[in-house]
């Protein structure tokens, strides 16, 4: 059983605003910042201002800003990556907009690394045929965005709540997204749980990777926001396409959490991954060798690993040389160092880890999800760019160009005449049928099955994944929401909102009977463009997950 609603305490307090946007990563802050201008604007956010997953992007922000290169080539490499799903409008939104979003970026402060000449220094990352990716600080390119963005912000207007986790969508009599209610923790003020009642809704979110055991993401990525828009009835697509980071630093068998990233960068500067004996294993796999999209070296890794029983792989850099790592990757080799690893003397070791989902709240070109009202951007929304496999440094620019396309039809969208004031809340779910205490559709999952589900999870829908692994996940997954009987509190909320989120990974991903980019069916080995070329969209109707299949039509190629 999936609940349809969080239960919650009723709110004790409400503020009202014209736009709340959730999340202070890049998406968040830039659509907070452009839609300013379109009245008072709210910005809620998990942790602190700075605590999500966009201070801990090394690699870059990937952009056609050197004269050798173009969007269009930018637009192929793209495509390449995203086997046959992306939809090519909002890639070309996305590769048109995207230097003149970067340059918007410079504007407002964020300094990129710059060569000896004056120009921006251009690096490249897996699956990108040009140099491309400017980054900052040499590997601290998404802390230098932040810092830039929330300079802005201080000036801007913009109202703030910190250490806030949204719960559901409120919504007008007409079905149109009419706010939110959420619970402020700890340091947060207000505190406990209120209402917040906007004319527009932005989610924000970010990612879902902490519904794996081992993930780059960070704590606070809980897959807040795809179940909270499942809740409010949204579409949510591609769910079953979740990147796993081929190079992630190995810290044992039993390593728990948000594990340590080692970029793509450092294999666009001339490092090599190579087996226990020194092999350069992707020499032959294909052209791009360790430059390959993400889903190619990942199951190239994979693949070594159960040929040589072992654990791990390894990344090579010593020929980088002591220079390099100091300048170019400082914030690496301190979090190598910090684990016992001197890549300048050691090969480094390497596995794939859960990184970031390519799917997600189902939106348009301007970020509207099929709730009235309700917008996504960033790693929380389905915009289309990724297909079935993100492209290297694409994310950072993904928020930056649809954030502020949000922006762009806001004003538009505000002032639609079927736009009804939005009602009082209410979320005391008084005169709702009751079993054991708790509302029937809003039993809560424990806090303690966090880590149950991160067990089915990464055994059974992790990088290699099959029938009878799907099937059991189910069951499991199903076990522990029949059993949904927690109190209320932030522990059981965010284990409630994993569940959702691992439970339409698992039904997704044991409806496509193929493999295709992120998507690895070992029962399935090959790709299937004559049955599986489209998206598999899930919605939740009543307390149960239902997921369709649509064939790709029109534009989306």
């Amino acid at each position: 059983m999936i609940p349809s609603v969080l239960y919650a305490p009723a709110p004790g307090w409400t503020t009202d605003t014209d736009v709340v946007v959730i999340g202070s990563g890049i998406a968040g802050l830039v659509a907070a910042l452009r839609c300013r201008s379109r009245g008072r604007v709210l910005l809620v956010t998990k942790a602190l201002l700075d605590a999500g997953s966009t201070r801990w992007a090394q690699g870059g922000i990937a952009a056609a800003l050197a004269p050798d290169d173009s969007p269009e080539e930018h637009l192929a490499d793209t495509l390449t990556a995203g086997v046959g799903l992306c939809d090519v409008d909002a890639v070309r939104a996305l590769v048109t907009e995207g230097p003149d979003a970067v340059r918007d970026l410079i504007g407002l402060g964020a300094a990129f690394d710059r060569s000896n000449g004056g120009e921006i220094a251009l690096t490249r990352e897996g699956g990108h045929h040009r140099r491309r990716i400017a980054h900052a600080g040499g590997d601290a390119t998404g802390a230098e965005i932040s810092r830039a963005l929330l300079a802005a912000l201080k000036d801007s207007g913009v109202e703030v709540i910190e250490h806030a986790l949204v719960l559901d969508l409120l919504k007008d009599g007409a079905g149109r997204a009419a706010g939110i209610t959420l619970h402020v923790m700890g340091e947060g003020q207000p505190c406990g749980v209120g209402a917040v009642r906007a004319r527009a809704v932005v989610l924000a979110t970010g990612g879902l990777g902490q519904v794996f055991s081992a993930t780059t993401n960070p704590e606070v990525s809980t897959g807040d926001g795809v179940a909270l828009a499942l809740r409010a009835g949204a579409e949510v697509a591609d769910l079953e396409f979740v990147q796993f980071h081929p190079t992630v630093l190995w810290l044992g068998e039993d390593a728990r959490g948000q594990q340590p990233l080692i970029s793509e960068a450092v294999r666009g500067e001339g490092a090599h991954i190579v087996d226990h004996a020194g092999e350069r294993f992707m020499l032959g796999r294909h052209d791009l060798a360790e430059l390959a999209p993400r889903d190619v070296v990942a199951k190239g890794i994979m693949n070594r690993m159960r040929e040589t029983g072992a654990s791990h792989m390894l990344l090579e850099g010593r020929h980088l040389g002591a220079a390099m790592w100091e300048n170019r990757f400082p914030t690496i080799l301190a979090a190598c160092r910090h684990h016992g690893i001197d890549p300048v003397t050691e090969p480094i070791p390497v596995v794939p880890a859960a990184h970031y989902a390519s799917g997600g709240v189902r939106t348009d070109l301007h970020g509207r999800t099929t709730v009235p009202g309700l917008y996504a951007c960033g790693e929380v929304a389905c915009t289309g760019v990724h297909g079935a496999n993100r492209l290297a440094s694409n994310s950072l620019l993904e928020g930056l160009v649809f954030a502020a396309r949000i922006a762009t039809v806001l004003e538009e969208d505000l002032a639609a005449p079927s736009l009804r004031p939005p009602p009082e809340p209410d979320r005391d779910l008084d005169g709702q049928q009751m079993e054991a205490g708790v509302p029937v559709g809003a039993g809560l999952v424990g806090g303690e099955a966090r880590g149950e589900i991160q067990r089915i999870m990464t055994s059974c829908a992790g990088v290699l994944r099959g029938a009878d692994g799907l099937a059991r996940a189910a069951r499991e997954l199903d076990g522990l929401g029949q059993d949904a009987r927690a109190e209320p509190g932030v522990e059981a909320w965010e284990a409630t909102n994993l569940h959702t989120v691992a439970s339409a990974i698992v039904a997704a991903a044991g409806r496509r009977a193929e493999t295709r980019g992120s998507h690895w069916r070992e029962d399935f080995p090959e790709r299937a463009d004559g049955t599986w070329r489209g998206h598999l969209v899930t919605r939740l109707v009543g307390n149960d997950l239902t997921t369709r299949y649509e064939p790709l039509e029109g534009r989306r190629s």
